[in-house]
């Protein structure tokens, strides 16, 4: 039995007060989240400020990118065993808007993956489609090779310490929303994708959905077969609209 996971991405929003306040929000509601692991991913500025806010907590702690070097030259990069380091546990990997906006191709992402999981982190591997993509009829062969560049270079297995997220870009920060039906065919083509290499990976690996999830269309979005939580992005920044997804 897959346990749900529900991970917030602030991206670039927050401060010291602000954080502060919706950390004890989250932390003071998770009384009411039973049989959920819950994540928050904030800007690497504040991660040490946030792992100490959600010690004993019990939620978990993530970046929102890393680096796929070790060391070195390589100005404004935050290595993965630095990551590590501050506590972090989960790394968001290949997300829309370091393939859209900073051009991040999925060879690019494979490298990043592959760096996480060296130091022990786990990779939260983002997949989908443009809107283009998905009216063209192109949404599996998008999502095929973006895991593709994944599996050929770190194996089927290592997905079984990964985490994947299906975010198809056109429902991102649009308020548009893929229906439970339609993420639950894209989340099924990528287990049965995984599963005609490797049927325990297939069955063991978390698949949640990004794309503006809310209170009001979690609950029908999680109720189904292959969703096993959400990747969140506006709703996560502020407690009682997290906490209602993460409830629902």
């Amino acid at each position: 039995m897959r346990q749900t996971l529900v991970a917030g991405n602030w991206k670039l929003n927050g401060s010291k007060e602000s954080i502060q306040t919706l950390v004890k929000g989250i932390a003071d509601g998770m009384s009411g989240v039973g049989g959920k692991a819950v994540a928050v991913c904030p800007p690497y500025v504040y991660i040490p400020m946030v792992a100490d806010l959600v010690e004993g907590a019990n939620i978990g702690l993530g970046a929102q990118d890393v680096a796929d070097q070790e060391s070195g030259a390589f100005t404004g990069e935050v290595s993965a065993a630095m990551l590590k380091d501050v506590g972090c546990q989960y790394v968001i990997v290949g997300h829309s808007e370091r393939r859209s906006i900073y051009g991040e191709k999925d060879e690019d992402t494979a490298a990043k993956y592959v760096a996480g999981q060296k130091e022990g982190l786990i990779p939260i591997l983002c997949v989908g489609e443009l809107l283009e993509e998905r009216e063209a009829g192109d949404t599996e062969n998008v999502v095929a090779r973006q895991l593709d560049a994944v599996i050929n270079l770190a194996g089927v297995e290592s997905l079984a310490d990964a985490v994947i997220a299906y975010e198809p870009v056109w429902a991102i920060g649009t308020g548009k929303t893929a229906s439970p039906e339609q993420a639950q065919e894209v989340h099924a083509f990528i287990r049965g994708k995984i599963a005609a290499l490797n049927e325990d990976v297939a069955e063991k690996v978390q698949i949640l959905y990004g794309g503006s999830v809310n209170g009001s269309n979690a609950a029908e979005l999680f109720a189904m077969e292959d969703i096993d939580g959400g990747l969140i992005g506006g709703a996560s920044l502020t407690s009682e609209a997290f906490l209602a997804i993460c409830t629902a």
